[in-house]
């Protein structure tokens, strides 16, 4: 299954100078806060009573170079394809029959949000974990569309040059829409998809609603206030989302509360810093949220995917409706409902997380 890497990957290092961090630094000393209300919590968005002590920490205490050392640990490459730069962490399990296994983040994260599972998974997968294109370590985008469908063919592409032949995709966010795409444009060579949000909603159809049982009327509603709460950044990136990104690539901690606007207290200071540090490092506020657009703008398939689908969905986080997801998805094989945990399951609950992933995977064989 495992063969040589192609000659096109190079060794990678993440290697920060220090006048970058210096300048962090300098930025974070001289930032001015907005006005708000008092005492009126989220009802406006992000308060100050949740910038300012994760502000205060990311100038008196955090310490990226920890972080750097961390994702130092794991080997790091990079490759071209489809003429755009690609960042990719490549795991090799002990086992030599282990399953090859391509996870995929979120915005607005990057590969740290699975660095808590490489440990369990990679005692059962050979993991690839990319940073998609315009995130992070692959730098920006720098053409049209690169929307799910380019990324999924990419990550098709990337898995041929590492030898994989056969493989399997998960995904949390942007990697749930990312991954399913993978499996439909290689289904001969996907086991089978996991992702942790299934993003099939009402067709419209008054229909629909009178099918569903009280329990998924329950998730229904949970998704219109969750939707309703949670979900103003996306019209946004998705109709103009440069009109924003000038402020986050010339603000810091402007970075840090509009990724804060998702985190919450859901968690830690590091979780949440190290992935404001990498998008303010690599300059990819800006087309890290392009993604948005380009998906808006892409032209979706008509026909469901039939590869192996498996959901983990995980409480405080997007309700999957398990007969909106039988319409766009004809092969779903595990359909799994946590209290635990939330959208960032592989940070919040990394063992129940990577049981999930083993056990779907299992049952493939």
């Amino acid at each position: 299954m495992l063969v040589r890497m192609s000659s096109d990957i190079q060794p990678f290092r993440v290697d920060i100078p220090q006048a970058q961090l210096d300048d962090l630094a300098d930025r974070l000393a001289r930032t001015r806060f907005t006005n708000e209300i008092p005492g009126v919590g989220y009802d406006y968005g992000v308060p100050l009573d949740y910038v300012k002590p994760l502000h205060d920490y990311w100038r008196d205490s955090y310490d990226w170079r920890h972080w750097e050392s961390r994702l130092n640990t794991y080997p790091q490459f990079t490759t071209e394809i489809d003429g755009q730069n690609i960042h990719f962490m490549h795991i090799k399990s002990a086992n030599p029959d282990a399953l090859p296994l391509i996870l995929t983040h979120g915005w607005p994260m990057s590969v740290v949000e699975y660095l808590d599972v490489i440990e369990p998974l990679s005692q059962d997968f050979h993991l690839v974990i990319p940073s998609i294109p315009g995130f992070a370590f692959s730098g920006p985008t720098r053409e049209r569309g690169w929307n799910r469908y380019r990324i999924a063919k990419a990550w098709v592409e990337l898995m041929r040059r590492l030898g994989y032949e056969r493989f399997g995709a998960h995904g949390n966010d942007a990697g749930s829409l990312i991954s399913p795409e993978v499996g439909r444009a290689a289904p001969d060579r996907v086991v089978g998809v996991h992702v942790t949000q299934v993003f099939s909603f009402p067709s419209g159809d008054p229909a629909e609603f009178a099918s569903l049982s009280e329990q998924d009327m329950g998730r229904v509603r949970f998704l219109e206030s969750f939707w309703k709460s949670t979900g103003a950044f996306h019209g946004l990136h998705s109709a103009m989302p440069q009109n924003v990104a000038h402020a986050l690539a010339d603000s810091p901690v402007g970075q840090l509360a509009w990724s804060g606007q998702l985190f919450g207290d859901a968690v830690s200071h590091d979780f949440a810093l190290t992935n404001a540090t990498i998008y303010w490092l690599t300059n990819t506020a800006a087309s890290s949220i392009r993604l948005y657009y380009e998906d808006a703008h892409a032209a979706p398939p008509t026909e469901p995917t039939t590869v192996p689908l498996g959901l983990a969905n995980f409480s405080n986080d997007f309700q999957s409706i398990r007969p909106f997801a039988e319409r766009d998805h004809k092969n779903i094989v595990s359909w799994n409902f946590y209290e635990a945990g939330g959208h960032y399951a592989a940070h919040e609950v990394p063992d129940i997380l990577s049981a999930d992933i083993r056990e779907f995977f299992d049952r493939l064989k």
